[in-house]
C-alpha cells in the first residue's frame, strides 16, 4: 500500500480549536442563558416538563455541528496517496536515450549489457514518454517521444553496427539533437541518458550538456568500458565532468538496480519543486466531504410535536 501523505498539513491546527469549542459548548449545555440564576429550580423543572424551555437533555444535536467541522477540517488537510503511475500531461517529463553505435561500442563484448541497461531503464518509465537518438559519425532521431515503450524496446534490441551509416564518433551532435528535442516538446523535466564508452567526448559535448540543462533537462551517462580499441577512449574524469555539467550521474553497465531506480523516479523530484506535485497524488479529501454530509443531514431533521 502506498504511503499516505498530507498536502495541506496546516489545517490540522483547526482541529484543536474545534475541540475547544465543543468542550465549551458542552459545558454550557443545560443552561438556558441566565434563567437558572433567577428562577426557582422547581419552577424551571416544571417549565421543562411543559416544553417551555429546553434544558439540553440530549447532547447529540450539540455534537453534530462540531462533528461536521472535524470531518471538513480533516478533508482540508488533503489526505492523499502517491500514485507514480498516474497519467500526466505529456510535456511535463520525458526521457531521451542517446546510444553510441560506433564500432568500439557495438562490436565490444559489453554491448549486450548496454542494450539490457537501456531496455531495463525503459521498462520502468511507466507512462513517461521516451525517445531514442542514435549516433556515430552523425546523429539520427530513431524514435520520437512516445509512450509505446514496447515498440521502442524492440527498436533498441535491433540496433547494430550497420544502423548508422556514418563512421566516426560525434556525441556532441547527438546531445545537441536531444537538447533541441526537449526544447521543441516544451518538456519541463526531461532526462537525457547517454550510453557510450566515452569516445568523442570533448568541449563541444560539454557545451551540448549545458544546452540540455537550459532546456530543462538533466544528462546522465551509462558508461561501457570497452576493450575493442584497447583502453578506455577518454579519461573517466571527462565523463564525470560531463555528467556533473548535465546535473546527472554516471552509471556502469553493471549498475542495473540503481539505474532502474533513477529511471523510475526520473523528473519527479523536480516536478514537485515546481508545485506540480498534485499530478502524482490522489487527494481523498473530497471523499471525506461526502462523509461529512451524513451528520449534516441529521441536523436537518424536523422536530415532531
Amino acid at each position: 500500500m502506498n504511503e499516505m501523505i498530507v498536502l495541506r498539513p496546516y489545517w490540522i491546527f483547526a482541529l484543536p480549536v474545534i475541540a475547544g469549542l465543543l468542550f465549551w459548548r458542552l459545558r454550557r449545555a443545560g443552561r438556558p442563558g441566565d434563567w437558572h440564576a433567577i428562577i426557582d429550580p422547581h419552577l424551571m423543572e416544571a417549565m421543562a416538563r411543559m416544553g417551555r424551555v429546553d434544558i439540553g437533555g440530549r447532547r447529540l444535536p450539540l455534537v453534530l455541528p462540531f462533528l461536521v467541522a472535524v470531518i471538513v477540517g480533516l478533508a482540508l488537510t488533503g489526505p492523499a496517496v502517491e500514485r507514480r503511475s498516474a497519467q500526466t500531461f505529456r510535456n511535463l517529463d520525458g526521457v531521451i536515450f542517446v546510444i553510441d553505435l560506433s564500432g568500439s561500442v557495438v562490436r565490444d563484448a559489453s554491448w549486450p549489457k548496454l542494450v539490457n541497461m537501456a531496455r531495463a531503464g525503459l521498462s520502468v518509465l511507466q507512462d513517461k514518454p521516451a525517445a531514442l537518438i542514435v549516433y556515430a559519425g552523425d546523429s539520427y532521431l530513431a524514435a520520437p517521444l512516445s509512450t509505446d515503450h514496447v515498440q521502442l524496446g524492440q527498436t533498441i534490441s535491433l540496433l547494430d553496427a550497420e544502423t548508422v551509416p556514418d563512421r566516426g564518433n560525434r556525441p556532441a551532435l547527438a546531445l545537441d539533437r536531444a537538447a533541441a528535442l526537449l526544447a521543441a516538446a516544451d518538456i519541463l523535466t526531461g532526462e537525457v541518458v547517454l550510453f557510450t564508452d566515452g569516445a568523442g567526448l570533448n568541449a563541444a559535448a560539454n557545451q551540448a550538456a549545458q544546452r540540455i540543462v537550459e532546456a530543462g533537462g538533466r544528462l546522465s551517462v551509462v558508461l561501457s568500458e570497452t576493450s575493442v580499441s584497447g583502453d578506455l577512449p577518454v579519461d573517466v574524469t571527462q565523463i564525470a565532468t560531463l555528467a556533473h555539467m548535465g546535473g546527472g550521474r554516471v552509471y556502469g553497465i553493471d549498475s542495473l538496480a540503481p539505474f532502474m531506480r533513477a529511471m523510475r523516479t526520473a523528473g519527479a523530484d523536480r516536478l514537485e519543486r515546481q508545485d506540480l506535485r498534485l499530478l502524482f497524488v490522489v487527494d481523498y479529501g473530497r471523499y471525506l466531504l461526502l462523509l461529512a454530509l451524513l451528520p449534516a443531514l441529521l441536523l436537518c431533521r424536523r422536530r415532531v410535536g
